[in-house]
């Protein structure tokens, strides 16, 4: 199982795309998750409403920038980010009201295994192509 100390010690071997603005927004994400864990009682639920505002910018400059390149999993990495997109958001309803139990076991269990993943396979390829993009057009690198 992935875990968070594991991700964020480790961040440059195992997930640093060589895209500044890509990995620092990796990184943020890692330790807003690693402030969620941490948090107690009502901070919880700030820092949770935080960590989705700041997937939904994430995912939303990325998917900018795969339409402009036509980044040929586009498709998949999109519906990946909205089925994530999705649970977080109803994570986050029932947060809100004060039930963090099973946000907190997501968080942990689930969220980290996919990030690892996901930035491993698909935001791993994305890169690349962004790359051979970034020399020819004015891309941003906020993937």
């Amino acid at each position: 199982m992935t875990n968070i100390n594991d991700l964020v010690s480790n961040f440059d071997p195992q997930l640093k795309l060589d895209l500044v603005e890509v990995d620092t927004i990796h990184q943020e994400f890692l330790h807003l998750v690693e402030q969620a864990t941490k948090a107690k009682g009502l901070e919880f639920a700030d820092i949770f409403k935080n960590l989705l505002a700041h997937t939904q910018a994430h995912f939303s400059g990325e998917e900018e920038n795969m339409k402009k390149i036509g980044h040929g999993s586009m498709l998949e990495h999109i519906s990946d980010h909205q089925r994530i997109l999705g649970d977080m958001s109803r994570f986050n309803d029932k947060v809100q009201v004060g039930r963090t139990q099973m946000a907190r076991a997501w968080m942990t269990d689930s969220l980290l295994q996919w990030f690892d993943t996901h930035v491993k396979t698909m935001d791993s390829a994305l890169a690349v192509d962004l790359k051979k993009h970034l020399h020819k057009d004015s891309i941003t690198e906020s993937a």
